[in-house]
């Protein structure tokens, strides 16, 4: 598993205190599962981020 925000394995570099706190604000920008940047698209009502591999995930 890979943290959404900055890529890199989830057990690395702690707790990753910068990212949970980045997580309440915005959108992932890395797939959890392959660590391949998403395209997130941001709307009025939330957010769509796509993996070429693992599919599309929303905030709804």
């Amino acid at each position: 598993m890979f943290c959404d925000q900055c890529g890199k394995p989830a057990g690395a570099a702690g707790v990753h205190a910068r990212c949970a706190d980045r997580r309440v604000l915005e959108p992932p920008r890395f797939c959890p599962e392959c660590a391949r940047r998403m395209v997130v698209q941001v709307t009025p009502t939330g957010w769509t981020a796509r993996c070429s591999r693992h599919g599309e995930r929303t905030s709804r």
